[in-house]
């Protein structure tokens, strides 16, 4: 009685509690297997991306085999592929793996992208990777789409990753291979997440993960101040401040929202109130989502950090909530962009003519490297902002609205 009156007057208790459950007893995941590609980077830098190639249950158990059909409504004759991004201090959650599985079961070719350092990738540069720094995943991008030209290319991201992805979907415009992306839990303004005070768990979670990647660094960077860090914004100075004048120049560069007024894709958030690990609710940029017809926000009362659960549902037969969303989102979009193709107003076509001016979101500042010249898309068709849970295990109806 005593455990369930706390839980009930405490609700945020939950989100911890799923948190920490699923980082310690991720379910199903592990039986998913990967094989390893290293990406040689133009810096003489090393990425390395993780292909599921199968299961120790055996393929029977884990994937329909692809026969040639439309999966999840893209249309082409070959297998989506799916990139994810994990957290920018790396390694495979219990999450990202429970979505691998997922979406390899749907017919997706998944693939996981690892920064460098990270996940046991050799660190063959005196460098890592800056939170916003999308060269990295930009080059990792086109290396997987030479491999499946004729595939459509979707990205999730989860947590902390979101800096490299989102910097990369405004930096690139309507040049990205992607398609359309997802972030998970993403961590929309950077600076201020690294300046707010994280739960002591989490903050010690995250600095051991990242000071275990600092043993090549001694005589390039502060070793020792670096390790003496106990949060993460005076860990990230240290880590950066050869390469940056100051903090506020650092974030100039880097805050993943700096160019969104330039993305060209669709970007689906998945937020929740109750999350452990990001700011409050009430700092999201509200307005990104209300003026720029590219961002959609699913807000959550629940959900804790990347968990997502139902509650008498803890893991549904699939995975977790938020996996099926975004899953069920590319099948969305691409259902979207397939019936404007039809139409004759190409997702993709070149804009002729001057665009109307987009409500700039109040990030800021220039980007590392802005072209002068963008191509954008046009805004012939936008998606409306908002799902619903038919509440039978699962399926969302999205509603569709076209602007001009």
């Amino acid at each position: 009685n005593w455990c369930h009156q706390t839980v009930t007057m405490s609700p945020r208790f939950f989100s911890h509690l799923l948190f920490i459950y699923f980082q310690l007893c991720g379910q199903h995941g592990d039986n998913i297997q990967f094989t390893r590609d290293h990406l040689l980077l133009k810096d003489g830098g090393v990425v390395a991306l993780d292909w599921a190639v199968g299961t120790r249950l055996g393929e029977a158990a884990m994937r329909k085999r692809w026969d040639g059909r439309k999966a999840l409504g893209c249309f082409t004759s070959a297998p989506p592929v799916l990139l994810l991004i994990p957290q920018s201090w790396g390694g495979m959650s219990p999450h990202l793996k429970l979505l691998s599985l997922q979406a390899t079961r749907q017919g997706f070719y998944v693939v996981v992208f690892h920064h460098r350092g990270t996940a046991g990738t050799p660190l063959t540069t005196a460098r890592l990777t800056e939170f916003g720094d999308p060269a990295d995943l930009e080059q990792a991008v086109s290396y997987v789409h030479s491999r499946h030209l004729s595939s459509v290319l979707v990205a999730v991201s989860e947590g902390s990753g979101s800096g490299v992805l989102l910097s990369y979907l405004g930096e690139h415009g309507s040049s990205t291979y992607l398609t359309a992306a997802a972030a998970i839990s993403p961590v929309l303004l950077g600076q201020l997440w690294f300046e707010a005070a994280m739960p002591p768990v989490y903050r010690w979670a995250a600095l051991f993960r990242r000071k275990t990647q600092l043993s090549s660094f001694r005589g390039v960077l502060d070793v020792d101040r670096a390790l003496s860090c106990s949060n993460l914004r005076d860990f990230e100075e240290a880590l950066f401040s050869h390469q940056a004048k100051n903090w506020e120049s650092y974030w100039e560069r880097n805050e993943p929202l700096r160019d969104a007024d330039e993305a060209a894709v669709p970007v689906l958030c998945i937020c929740s109130r109750d999350d452990p690990v990001l700011t409050p609710a009430s700092t999201l940029p509200l307005s990104l989502f209300l003026n720029n017809p590219y961002f959609l926000l699913v807000l959550t009362d629940r959900g804790g950090h990347c968990g997502f659960t139902l509650e008498g549902r803890e893991e549904m037969d699939d995975g977790i909530w938020s996996h099926s969303v975004a899953l069920e989102y590319f099948k969305v979009v691409a259902e979207f962009l397939k019936d404007g193709e039809r139409e004759g107003a190409s997702w993709r076509g070149e804009v002729n003519g001057q665009i109307g001016q987009r409500s700039r979101v109040n990030a800021g500042v220039s980007s590392r490297g802005r072209r002068a010249t963008v191509t954008r898309r046009p805004r012939a068709q936008v998606m409306e902002q908002s799902c619903t849970d038919d509440g039978e295990g699962g399926n969302y109806t999205w509603r569709r609205s076209y602007t001009h």
